[in-house]
Order: C-alpha cells, then structure tokens, then sequence
C-alpha cells in the first residue's frame, strides 16, 4: 500500500512538473511571438520556413532532386548565424526587458491610463501655437513595420517631451509619434497614405497618413493641423474633426485607456479643461 501511494504521489509530481513545463514553454514562445508582431522579421520567418520545407520535400524519399537538395542543405547550416544577425534588435530588447525584471518580459505591458490627458493637453497647446502633429495609438496590431522607418525613443510619453518633439525647430517634428504599450515608441516615423478617392483636397499629408494607418491597422491617430489649429481623431479610416480638448480625451478614453480609477494627471487634465471652457 505504501509502495502504492508512493507511485502515485511520484506520478503527480511528474504531472506537475509537465504542466509547468508545457506552460513556461508556451509563455516564452508567446513573448517571442510577440517581439516579432509587426515586423518585417516575420517575413523573414516565413521565408526561411518555406527553405526548410523545400529542404525536406526535396529530400531521397519524396522528390528526389539531389543537387538542390544538397545546396539547401548547406545553406541550412549558416541559418542560426542568419537569424542571430536579423533579429539582433528583436533577440537585445527581450534580453533588456528580462534584465530590467524577469516577469515583465512574460508579461504584455498595458497604456497607462494618464496618457490621454496628456496627449489632449499637447494637442491643445500645439494647436495654440499653429504647431503640428500626428500621434499613433498601436493597439493590438503591431506597427514595428512603421517605427522602424522612424528614430527609436521608448520613453515616457510627457507633456514636455512630445511638446519638444513637435516644435517646429525640432528634427523630430516631421512624421509621427507612434505610442505603444504605454511608451513613445519612436519618432519622426512614415505612415502610409490614404489613398481614398472620394477625401476632401483640404486635407492635407499629415491627415492622410492618420488615415492611412487607421486603415491598414487598428491604431487611432491624433492630428493637430497646423494652417487650420484644429484637432482631428481618427479611427478606423474615420475622422473627427474639430475637436476640444475634453472630447479628444474622450474618444482616446474610449479607444486606449485600461479600465482603472482616473489618475491624478487625469484629474489635473479635467479640470484644466473645465476652467478653460469656463473662461473661454
């Protein structure tokens, strides 16, 4: 009967150690999936996938092509040196997220919750100095793609340095700021262009580019013109325009913010906004 329990409990420990194996296994290969979202690596995955594939169909006992089978075969040895060197940036920032804590690279990281107020707050004030910009929300699609084309930053998105990013003496100015996961993921970034027939002419390349990547992707963008001082919202190839302050924190409340209790710059932010409606 011992000897019994004994099996048994030595069974579900194995057990055990298996889940947490299979579990730890699918964590990681979901970060990774994760570092990769958006980016041109994928492409690159999926080439080198379909070499593997051709690699094994051409093997002695399916299609037989020797020659070409042996040629893959020799590429195939360089490929953990190919991927070391196109995916260094991907393989650096998940050694620098695990460096910095351990569970955060298993973990997505979320918007912080006070960033529409500052983003309408800048917006605002942009707008006030006849200065323009676009800022691009990612949200569940990557938009890698796109940052990559612009210049790294991933910081904390504050009033003073996105109010630094677009002021007109800036080298930054030109292009978008692209926000994601709670940081200013980079700058200065090309967005494509919208290419609806049918949009009005007075938009200009600033507003199609915010249309342009509400199309290809679920982001939302934030356009602050800079001939007419007005701000625009747009959403899936969608735009507002004419917007105040309280109503863009609205609909960037609606599309990105965590629901959590409003934090003390969203309290400082509404009632800026309350006392600027108030005194006009």
């Amino acid at each position: 009967m011992e000897n019994l329990f004994s099996a048994l409990h030595l069974r579900e420990l194995l057990s055990f150690w298996a889940v947490l194996d299979i579990v730890l296994l699918g964590l990681i290969i979901y970060q990774l999936l994760m570092l990769l979202r958006g980016t041109r690596a994928v492409q690159i995955l999926v080439g080198l996938t379909l070499l593997v594939m051709l690699w094994l169909i051409t093997g002695p006992g399916l299609l037989k092509l020797p020659a070409l089978h042996r040629v893959l075969e020799s590429l195939l040895t360089f490929i953990p040196f190919v991927v070391i060197i196109l995916f260094q940036n991907q393989i650096r920032q998940a050694l620098a997220r695990v460096g910095r804590n351990p569970l955060a690279a298993l973990l997505p990281r979320r918007q912080r919750a006070d960033i529409p107020d500052t983003v309408a707050l800048v917006a605002v004030s942009l707008a006030a100095k006849r200065a323009g910009a676009l800022i691009v929300f990612e949200r569940e699609m990557g938009l890698r793609n796109f940052t990559e084309s612009g210049i790294r930053l991933d910081a904390i998105p504050s009033y003073d340095l996105l109010m630094n990013v677009f002021v007109k003496e800036s080298p930054l100015h030109d292009g978008a700021v692209v926000i994601s996961e709670g940081r200013v993921s980079a700058a200065s970034c090309f967005l494509p262009l919208t290419t609806d027939p049918g949009l009005s002419r007075k938009y200009g390349t600033r507003h199609r580019a915010a249309i342009g990547i509400t199309e290809e992707s679920d982001a939302v963008a934030v356009v602050v013109s800079e001939e007419r001082r007005t701000i625009s919202f747009c959403e899936a190839g969608r735009i507002q325009e004419d917007l105040d302050g309280r109503r863009l924190k609205r609909l960037l409340d609606e599309a990105v913010t965590p629901k959590t209790e409003p934090s003390e710059a969203g309290r400082l932010a509404s009632k800026w906004f309350q006392r600027k409606a108030t005194h006009g």
